[in-house]
């Protein structure tokens, strides 16, 4: 009974204001998910993807060397760039002696790309056949939004945490934002698919967080 009502109150020693932010938003991207794939494979509305094309056509007519920065751009949630990335980033980590930041990130992108390639093969989605450059795979949710808003949200978050510039880290936000713009931009992938994988993103980030949390609070106890 004692021990029961030692880890009810270490429970309630959590619930800070920060950690029901957290919850809201842990819940709101849920939401979100369930809301575009009733949009997307329930009522089969490309209203707002259509808009998105439009908006970004438009855009492209008037900036036409736009393209070119646009696919530079891209590039950094590539596969290639987020295997450098993924593995580079906790090894280097890891060697300045900030062990559980390397394990981390090692483990949100790894586990965002795990969870997207499940997620599409789950929904099958095709890509649009109006798509600027070749691109394989499926469509929904987009595996550049999502794997490569983990990464930079992980490290975004991880600046934040330790309070070193966390202008930086607003930037890398912004940054893992024109990525997922960049996906409607070349016609690669629906803007339906480009929320979606925001919003797996910061959902796998959540729960990884909060996993991680309880584990080294635990592992802290015992030791």
């Amino acid at each position: 009974m004692k021990n029961l009502t030692a880890r009810l109150a270490a429970l309630l020693s959590l619930l800070t204001l920060e950690v029901l932010m957290v919850a809201g938003v842990f819940v709101g991207v849920a939401l979100l998910f369930f809301y575009l794939t009733r949009v997307v494979f329930v009522e089969h509305s490309m209203q707002f993807d259509n808009w998105a094309f439009t908006q970004m056509d438009t855009l492209r007519a008037a900036c036409p060397g736009l393209t070119g920065p646009v696919r530079g751009l891209t590039f950094f949630a590539s596969l290639p760039w987020l295997v450098a990335a993924g593995a580079g980033i906790p090894v280097l980590l890891r060697w300045r002696g900030h062990h559980r930041e390397a394990l981390e990130v090692l483990l949100a992108v790894a586990g965002a790309t795990v969870l997207n390639q499940l997620l599409k093969t789950h929904f099958h989605r095709m890509r649009p056949s109006s798509a600027l450059i070749f691109q394989p795979g499926l469509s929904f949710p987009s595996g550049h939004a999502m794997i490569g808003l983990a990464l930079y949200g992980c490290l975004a978050w991880l600046l934040w945490q330790h309070r070193r510039h966390p202008a930086w880290a607003a930037l890398l936000l912004t940054f893992a934002m024109c990525i997922g713009l960049t996906r409607v931009y070349l016609h690669v992938h629906y803007a339906t698919d480009v929320l979606a994988g925001f919003a797996g993103a910061i959902f796998w980030l959540i729960l990884l967080r909060t996993a991680l949390r309880v584990w080294w609070r635990e592992k802290k106890e015992i030791e």
